[in-house]
């Protein structure tokens, strides 16, 4: 199982698709789970592996939403007394399987490394690539000149991008991609006429404001709209008085990184609300939250639809559905 989980882990990050890592980290018994027990939950909410029981899944595929979303680690704990266990920074729930028993487990999300797009052969092209890759970013250079011996550390060299590069899709656009075009001379107006249809997160380039102005100027007359074109930052990198090539891409990527923590930091509260779900109901045996989308156990009764988390739940309703329609009635 754990190296199952392991190889799909591995799959999904070579894929650039973000997912959460889930592990028991701690229990008390009855509990089915056992400390070491894992999983692993894709972005469309699905947990492949075992924390120790069908009524904790679909909490850990909520939260594991909710983790992806923020960007953030999260400690949930599932136990039989949620108002008696709280916890400083553990998200509290309900324990519901027959078996009691506390749960702890441990999400830890995991998003596709930062990808920087670099167009150009000049130093300043070398020293991003180089410096990027020691942040444990992805890189690929653009250039018709390009030669794979003179940046050992990208993961792609190539002379031009292919229309059905996955950069050009839109699954990636609205990722980590950052682009800096660095001609330096060399091709300039070509390069930023490839660069803005990628609609990056960062589209910097490295040259003066008045030779960045005739570039545009060319770019504009091939086309390429002028809302586009503003989104451009120039001259790339913060302002640190940068002179070297390495300072020069410093600068860029410190600019980079600047800017995308700002946007996390702004997003984070819609990104949160949209990963929750928007129609969900409660399970009447043991009160818990159940994804309608989602429900594997469902009984009607009284011309009503009833959802569970777990067969045992949807059993015991159906064995006196009058009793428990009705205290779902008065508890609400």
């Amino acid at each position: 199982m754990k190296k199952d989980l392991l190889k799909l882990a591995s799959d999904l990050a070579a894929r650039g698709e973000p997912f959460v890592f889930a592990m028991v980290v701690r229990r008390e018994p009855a509990s089915s789970a056992q400390p070491g027990n894992m999983a692993v939950v894709t972005r469309d909410g699905v947990m492949h592996g075992w924390l120790g029981g069908s009524c904790i899944q679909p909490t850990v595929e909520r939260e594991a939403q909710l983790a992806l979303a923020e960007g953030k680690p999260r400690l949930v704990s599932l136990t039989p007394e949620p108002d008696r266990d709280r916890r400083a920074g553990v998200v509290v729930h309900p324990m519901t399987c027959h078996s009691g028993g506390t749960v702890d487990i441990y999400l830890e999300p995991v998003g596709p490394a930062p990808r920087l797009l670099v167009f150009g052969l000049a130093p300043t092209a070398r020293a991003l690539c180089s410096v990027a890759k020691a942040m444990g970013w992805s890189v690929d250079v653009v250039d018709p000149e390009a030669d794979a011996a003179d940046f050992p550390g990208a993961e792609r060299v190539l002379v031009a991008l292919p229309p059905d590069d996955p950069l050009t899709s839109p699954r990636l656009r609205s990722a980590d991609v950052y682009v800096v075009v660095t001609t330096l001379g060399q091709r300039d107006e070509d390069a930023l006429a490839s660069a803005v249809p990628l609609e990056p997160a960062y589209l910097g380039v490295v040259a003066s404001r008045k030779r960045y102005a005739e570039i545009r100027d060319v770019v504009l007359g091939r086309g390429i709209a002028a809302q586009a074109l503003d989104r451009v930052r120039n001259p790339a990198g913060l302002d640190l008085g940068a002179k070297l090539p390495e300072e020069i891409a410093v600068s860029v990527l410190a600019e980079i990184v600047q800017l995308g923590r700002s946007a996390v930091r702004a997003a984070a509260p819609a990104s949160v609300k949209a990963a929750a779900p928007d129609a969900t109901a409660v399970d009447p045996i043991c009160g818990m939250t159940v994804v309608i989308a989602k429900a594997k156990h469902v009984a009607e009764h009284a011309g009503r639809t009833w959802y569970f988390c777990n067969p045992r739940c949807r059993e015991k309703f159906l064995a006196t559905p009058e009793r428990w329609a009705a205290e779902a009635e008065t508890t609400r």
